[in-house]
């Protein structure tokens, strides 16, 4: 590994401190860090080669042959149903000539064929089809070839992929996170809207956005934050290594985030509370009695961030909306539009910030305990000693 520069030894070994500050009394970790290259190639190396990283919902691809892609690093992801109705992971790069075969999301039905030469694979990654072949070669043999499967694991409804053979399972390492969201049965959620996006800021501090409540009645005050009730924030007493949350409850007059009617999941408190996730390292979730939406996010520089967005809602809320459906989306749609512009406002101006010669580190308000907790993470993986 290349031999770190002192400026960014001294900023890793102030992450260090940090994360070893009761949070009572902790900062914010050094501007550095969000807008140095060696760092962002650290990052890869030592957090997304290693760790699980989020496609979407095992309900974006319902069907076989519905497939939708991804990337880790440089690695492009296809994610695909077999016919057997289970969900893989392969390299997205074609045997022959090492041509993507497939981009965004869609549908192949029983074979996959690449836009170069033809070459075709069935929903478990086989060759199937490679015209010209023996030709030059009349032992070729199609049989032996098939795409590089990557672990894939399901949670609660979620896909997970890894390139790390060793990582330990997902279910693992979210074992306590399963009984604070189980009883919302979000695996049932039922997918609306799904896009991408990039925006000029640096990953971390997306990150760090999603994890706080402190600037939803400021940043988002025109709307989800005027139904916020910052003072019922609640944060778990423990400290997990592999994700945080909160929870936070929705006023009467939210307009979105409170059970429906018909929802026999959810009792008491629980039918107007929200639980909010963040699977390190860059996996988040606003669960909520009547919808999920969510961000995973991806690095394509340390000033620019590839962010997947989707919606998904409650199986009583999506079969009630009936023939107004469409038109319901469309407006919940343009409602969290407005939400990611004032977002996209914010952390991009941030970046920016962390540019300045005189930028600095601050205190951390209550509200942004998770800011800690995800400190916590980065120290344990990017060690300044490395």
């Amino acid at each position: 590994m290349t031999e770190l520069p002192n400026e960014l030894r001294d900023a890793l070994a102030a992450l260090t401190a940090v994360a070893a500050t009761p949070f009572s009394q902790a900062d914010t970790i050094p501007p550095l860090l969000y807008r140095s290259e060696a760092v962002l190639e650290l990052e890869q190396q030592l957090i997304f080669a290693r760790e699980w990283a989020c496609p979407g919902l095992a309900a974006d691809i319902p069907q076989p042959g519905d497939y939708i892609t991804f990337s880790i690093g440089d690695q492009p992801i296809l994610v695909m149903r077999g016919r057997d109705g289970v969900i893989r992971s392969f390299s997205n790069v074609c045997l022959h000539r090492m041509m993507p075969l497939v981009e965004g999301r869609g549908k192949c039905g029983n074979k996959l064929v690449c836009p170069y030469h033809a070459w075709t694979y069935d929903t478990e990654g086989k060759v199937i089809g490679a015209g010209h072949m023996g030709g030059r070669d009349p032992a070729f043999d199609k049989k032996q070839y098939r795409l590089p499967e990557l672990r894939t694991e399901i949670w609660e409804g979620w896909i997970y992929v890894t390139l790390n053979r060793d990582a330990p399972a997902i279910a693992d390492l979210l074992a306590p996170l399963l009984p604070v969201v189980e009883r919302y049965a979000m695996a049932g959620y039922i997918p609306v809207v799904n896009q991408d996006h990039t925006w000029k800021t640096n990953w971390k501090l997306l990150n760090e956005n999603f994890m706080e409540g402190y600037h939803l009645p400021v940043a988002h005050r025109a709307t989800v934050g005027a139904w916020f009730p910052v003072e019922d924030t609640v944060f778990p007493d423990e400290v997990f290594d592999a994700f945080t949350y909160q929870t936070f409850t929705k006023d009467e007059n939210a307009k979105y985030g409170r059970a429906h009617a018909s929802n026999t999941r959810l009792d008491g408190k629980w039918r107007y509370t929200s639980i909010l996730p963040t699977i390190f390292p860059s996996h988040m979730y606003v669960l909520a009695p009547d919808h999920l939406w969510y961000l995973s996010l991806r690095p394509n520089g340390v000033g620019e961030v590839h962010l997947r967005f989707g919606i998904a809602l409650a199986p009583e809320v999506h079969e009630a909306l009936g023939e107004q459906r469409d038109a319901w989306v469309s407006e919940l749609t343009d409602f969290f539009d407005r939400v990611n512009a004032e977002d996209k406002f914010v952390v991009e101006g941030i970046f920016n910030g962390s540019k300045a010669p005189l930028a600095s580190r601050g205190p951390l308000s209550w509200l942004e305990r998770e800011i800690h907790d995800f400190a916590r993470y980065l120290a344990k993986r990017l060690p300044a000693d490395e």
